[in-house]
């Protein structure tokens, strides 16, 4: 049944301190728990106005800033769904996206008001705008004028509260679907397994567009009555002057791996920080080391997808493990099996990774066949991942079992290159892999085999997908082959790609 104590929302305001700061906008102006939620009404007043029903999904594709989470709020108090878009997806990917999701309000930066009206237009959904500089934008028209309190809208805990996309195995996304009570219970558990309380500060550089900075980060922070510092992305100089007052810095390891190679980094300017955290790709066990050698500090690692939030941590108190991520948080198994059987196999042994628990996902939206294929028969949802447990329950991730590319944290499935790839005029076929990059974790790396007497080079094919795909899935390097390694069976042999183009990626 539908309560207003089951709204995400109601959660995350219940007895905050109405004086305390919420956010800072780097060392600009700041916004207070009460003004924040007056601010969240207003917003929410003015959703309504634009037609937005409780269940309706509002997509936006804005810079970070308070004003886009003062709409993130808002979407929670009017009982509509979020659903925020990378910044860098081009106009042909957020087609995609509106026309699977069918928002009823699409939200912009007004830059981009000439490149998205058609795509918006076309899915049937309202464009507004609205600028990282929180003065900007239609959807602020009016906005002062309204009521400084709403009637938060009754959702059930198993209601959509938000629903995210991520790579599918035919290389076109699909629609995570998390609940109220999937955010609620992760926030809930890793502000006690963190030890998070309205004293702490975080050092916020992620993006909001995406489960890591979005739910970990903030509705966890919000949840304690903490304070946000919010910076529009990582920046050395910005990070170093954050340091000085912060409790908390949740990264991904390019973070680091920054930070270590940064000759100011030392025990004095992180004497303050007690916890840091690192997500979203895997953390070499090497700059584990390298951190707690150069700060004194160990670094708190843990593993989450889009589907399921956080589901281990290292913890807070006791060994954090280089190179794991961690048991299992309070309240979500995990196991590993053997990919054919389905059955556990012993510790120490390599199998796919499979999670239960109420951070799991309600499934992939308009996909009841896709997600029944995800799930086991009691409840575990396969991840994709392939890990092995040890005999006291730490996890390793060791790899894949599918062929999805992290860089920078961030997610790329080689279909999709691969597909824009494929449609230019002298190429034959393509395969995409992912090549270690200390940087960024992985590099998105094409190898393409030409048709008969093409002349096509690097640069043409990069140039040609560039209008087509985001900044981040764009191959860093291409290479060219007379054909492609196959099995037997005739499918592509990435490991072979992988290991003879390995070591020519500088």
């Amino acid at each position: 049944m539908a309560s207003v104590s089951d709204n995400l929302f109601s959660v995350l305001s219940a007895g905050k301190d109405a004086g305390r700061t919420a956010f800072i906008s780097g060392w600009g102006a700041a916004m207070r728990y009460g003004d924040l939620w007056a601010a969240s009404a207003r917003m929410a007043h003015r959703l309504v106005a634009l037609g937005v029903a409780p269940g309706d999904r509002i997509a936006v594709q804005t810079e970070k800033s308070v004003e886009t989470l003062v709409l993130y709020l808002a979407s929670l108090r009017a009982g509509a769904v979020y659903l925020p878009l990378n910044t860098a997806y081009t106009p042909a990917e957020v087609g995609y996206f509106l026309g699977d999701a069918e928002p009823t309000l699409f939200v912009v930066d007004p830059a981009a008001i000439g490149t998205m009206s058609a795509v918006a237009r076309e899915a049937g959904a309202t464009l507004v705008t609205l600028g990282a500089d929180g003065a900007s934008g239609t959807l602020l028209d009016g906005l002062d004028a309204l009521p400084s309190d709403f009637a938060t809208v009754p959702r059930g805990a198993d209601d959509l509260a938000a629903i995210l996309y991520t790579s599918g195995t035919t290389g076109r996304s699909k629609g995570a679907m998390l609940t109220h009570a999937n955010l609620r219970s992760n926030a809930e558990t890793l502000m006690r397994t963190w030890r998070f309380t309205a004293e702490d500060e975080l050092l916020h550089a992620l993006p909001i567009y995406h489960t890591h900075g979005l739910f970990v980060a903030t509705n966890t922070l919000m949840l304690a009555g903490g304070t946000i510092r919010l910076l529009p992305k990582f920046n050395l100089d910005a990070i170093f002057r954050g340091l000085e007052t912060a409790t908390a810095l949740m990264g991904v390891p390019t973070f680091y791996t920054r930070l270590l190679a940064d000759s100011r980094l030392d025990c004095a300017n992180t004497a303050g920080v007690r916890l840091f955290v690192s997500g979203s790709a895997p953390l070499l066990a090497e700059t584990h080391r390298a951190w707690e050698a150069a700060t004194g500090h160990r670094i708190l690692e843990r593993y989450g997808m889009t589907e399921t939030n956080m589901n281990c941590s290292n913890p807070y108190e006791g060994e954090r493990r280089p190179g794991t991520v961690g048991p299992g948080l309070p309240g979500v198994s995990v196991r590993v099996v053997d990919e054919t059987t389905g059955e556990p196999v012993p510790p120490g042994t390599i199998g796919m990774v499979e999670v239960k628990g109420p951070n799991v996902f309600k499934g992939y939206w308009r996909m009841p066949e896709k997600t029944a294929a995800e799930f086991r028969a009691d409840g575990y949802f396969i991840t994709g991942d392939l890990g092995q447990l040890s005999a006291d329950g730490y996890l390793e991730i060791v790899g894949r079992g599918k062929d999805l590319i992290i860089t920078g944290g961030l997610n790329v499935y080689p279909k999709e290159v691969e597909t824009e790839i494929d449609a230019l005029d002298g190429v034959e076929e393509s395969a995409v892999i992912g090549l270690p990059d200390a940087d960024f974790g992985e590099a998105v790396t094409a190898v393409v085999v030409r048709t008969p007497g093409s002349a096509l080079a690097e640069a043409d094919i990069v140039a040609a997908i560039a209008p087509r795909l985001a900044r981040f899935k764009q191959p860093k390097a291409v290479f060219f082959a007379d054909a492609l390694p196959r099995n037997t069976m005739g499918k592509v042999q990435k490991a072979v790609l992988r290991e003879t183009f390995g070591k020519q990626l500088v």
